[in-house]
């Protein structure tokens, strides 16, 4: 009985030989592959961890930057910021912030500069189209008409579809070209939120330009009778 045994261990001894000697580098590669996917994986996530607070501490030194009003600091910081951590919302924040910054000390070409890497770089489309938005503001400024229209052009989100035609209807009022501007505003003012205050911004625009929004609803119903 014994030597039975001993006879069926050694059978299956040699089969898991001949099965290891078969099959044994598939099995360890596949291990080894499914170690260092998940190495990999938990390494990611520790590198993302530690990049999103490494930059959220960059972004608050240039947030107390920005309230001292140092630009030159603000400039620097999110230097260092879109340098290292480029990839974090983080820069996109950082930019827009820088810009605003900048604008306020005069300092116009550096918030261009600002706001040109937000809007080619930010991975979030709501930074980007303020970055563009902001930035077709600075570009009419300097009567850069063209080149702001396109800036207004590359505004992709629908949530911001009334603050584009908005700023269109100001590149274009500035241009001197008055009835287009007309026709942005009007788009703006029935694509903006009635709740929304700026709404009446928009409204007061239309108004100096002889097209007031209550008057025209007024009109329109008169005829409708």
């Amino acid at each position: 009985m014994a030597t039975q045994l001993d006879l069926q261990e050694q059978e299956q001894l040699d089969e898991l030989k001949a099965f290891w000697k078969q099959y044994g580098n598939l099995v360890t590669w596949t291990v080894v592959v499914a170690l260092a996917a998940y190495a990999g994986w938990s390494g990611w996530n520790y590198w993302q961890r530690d990049q999103g607070l490494k930059a959220g501490a960059m972004y608050d030194a240039l947030d107390q930057a920005a309230q001292a009003g140092n630009a030159e600091r603000v400039g620097q910081i999110f230097s260092d910021l879109r340098q290292r951590y480029g990839g974090t919302a983080f820069a996109e924040q950082g930019g827009l912030l820088a810009a605003k910054v900048q604008f306020d000390k005069n300092q116009v070409d550096a918030a261009k500069a600002s706001l040109g890497w937000v809007a080619e770089n930010a991975k979030e489309t709501q930074y980007r189209d303020i970055a563009h938005l902001r930035l077709a503001g600075l570009l009419a400024d300097a009567g850069k008409y063209d080149a702001a229209l396109a800036q207004v052009d590359a505004v992709k989100d629908g949530d911001f579809a009334a603050l584009a035609a908005d700023r269109r209807g100001d590149v274009l009022f500035r241009e001197g070209r008055k009835d287009q501007a007309r026709a942005a505003y009007q788009a703006a003012w029935k694509a903006m939120d009635p709740k929304l205050d700026y709404r009446h911004l928009i409204d007061a625009k239309l108004t100096a330009l002889g097209a007031a929004p209550d008057a025209a609803a007024s009109a329109a119903s008169g005829a409708s009778r």
